[in-house]
């Protein structure tokens, strides 16, 4: 009765722990996507990321290859208002997505993971 009970477990882990894998990948595709597209987030058009080739009008952004060791909630601020976060410059090119409205919070969340996802 205890082996069933632990086998039994053991399955609904596995199972919420793929469940949860996948959503991450939708995640981090939707991330992708929103990153690459010139009509939201355009964030190729300033910024490298692991060492994909910038063909743009940009490059002169930050490259992102290390983000993915950034605390998520800095990142998310990053993107939603850089101007607000503790100890970045005051002046940038980058706009403030989220303040802005250009990007919704799952937008930005999704972008986030995508960062995340570069190690």
């Amino acid at each position: 009765m205890k082996l069933a009970k632990s086998l039994l477990v053991a399955s609904a882990m596995t199972g919420l722990l793929t469940t949860a894998s996948l959503a991450d990948a939708a995640q981090v595709a939707k991330g992708k996507e929103i990153f690459n597209n010139k009509k939201k987030g355009n964030c190729f058009a300033c910024h490298n990321i692991s060492g994909q080739k910038i063909d743009g009008p940009g490059s002169f952004g930050p490259d992102l290859s290390t983000t993915a060791y950034y605390p998520t909630d800095m990142l998310y601020n990053l993107v939603y208002d850089m101007y607000k976060v503790e100890g970045k410059p005051k002046v940038s090119a980058m706009p403030p997505f989220g303040r802005n409205g250009w990007l919704s919070d799952t937008e930005i969340k999704a972008v986030v993971a995508y960062l995340q996802s570069h190690k």
